[in-house]
């Protein structure tokens, strides 16, 4: 395949808009982050190092470039995150309508709240998967309703949520949480029959955010706020799968990435985490 700027590197055939079904976005945003910076350089360095992953995935023994992957121009910043989930909520929006299946990549875990927001209005019987180290359901922070601690708390409003992973959180956030509805990092690393029971609680049409530090820092420390005892690939990749095989997943973002030019692997592996869930995703479409 060709080495183009676009996911995938892929050739002209699989990358044009009108041979595409899936879209993928970027959102370089970066405006609410709280400790370290630079999440607002993941989605180029994903792009980036997607053209070294593998097209044909082992696990499906699929091959779903070959549907078609689109590479957005990147949305550029607005001057508060209000302003950015809007704008992100009109052009995943636009690429719904379509007829795209749309892959948002972040920038900081704000610009979800846009992407979760336009596929509410689209799908019924809709659910949001959140796997995260962090629960966001603070009802404001630092000002706003919409920063990336505020994430969950936003999507509880228009849907049912069902968070995997988390292991940080404040206790202002207790209140808000419907513990039936959380799996915590600390019951599940380890185990496996969870899975089945996270399932039970989505609906049949599954929008699904990843905050890359829901991983261990030992696989993925390139976050702006990385926490220890967090899953592994296969905690996550299994549980991925599962979901697609059992329910509709129709879109999905990953977000938190902060690149170090020192260590790549970290950007490998969310290009690769990207790839494998699409092909969960089209190995299962009928």
């Amino acid at each position: 395949m060709a080495n183009n700027k676009g996911f995938g590197g892929l050739d002209k055939e699989f990358s044009i808009f009108e041979n595409s079904e899936i879209a993928v976005l970027s959102v370089p945003y970066d405006g609410t982050s709280t400790w370290l910076k630079g999440a607002d350089k993941g989605p180029l360095s994903i792009i980036e190092a997607s053209t070294a992953v593998e097209l044909y995935d082992i696990d499906t023994n699929f091959e779903v470039y070959k549907r078609g992957i689109y590479t957005c121009p990147a949305l550029k910043a607005e001057s508060s995150p209000e302003k950015m989930s809007e704008k992100i909520e009109d052009k995943v929006d636009e690429l719904i309508k379509s007829g795209k299946f749309v892959v948002l990549l972040g920038g900081e875990h704000s610009v979800s709240i846009g992407s979760i927001k336009a596929h509410r209005k689209s799908f019924n019987h809709f659910s949001v998967l959140q796997l995260d180290a962090h629960s966001d359901l603070r009802r404001n922070y630092e000002g706003s309703a919409y920063n990336h601690a505020c994430v969950m708390a936003r999507a509880k409003e228009i849907s049912p949520v069902v968070q995997v992973g988390i292991r940080s959180m404040c206790i202002e956030e207790k209140k808000d949480m419907d513990t039936d509805n959380v799996f915590f990092a600390k019951d599940i690393v380890g185990r496996t029959e969870w899975t089945e029971n996270v399932i039970d609680r989505l609906t049949q049409n599954v929008y699904v955010t990843i905050d890359l530090d829901v991983f261990d820092p030992a696989i993925m420390p390139s976050t702006g706020t990385p926490e220890p005892g967090g899953l592994f690939w296969y905690d996550v990749i299994n549980l991925l799968k599962k979901v697609g095989e059992e329910r509709d997943i129709v879109g999905f973002d990953v977000v938190e990435l902060c690149p170090d030019k020192n260590n790549r692997a970290p950007d490998f592996t969310a290009a690769k985490l990207v790839y494998s869930l699409l092909s969960y995703v089209y190995k299962n479409r009928k």
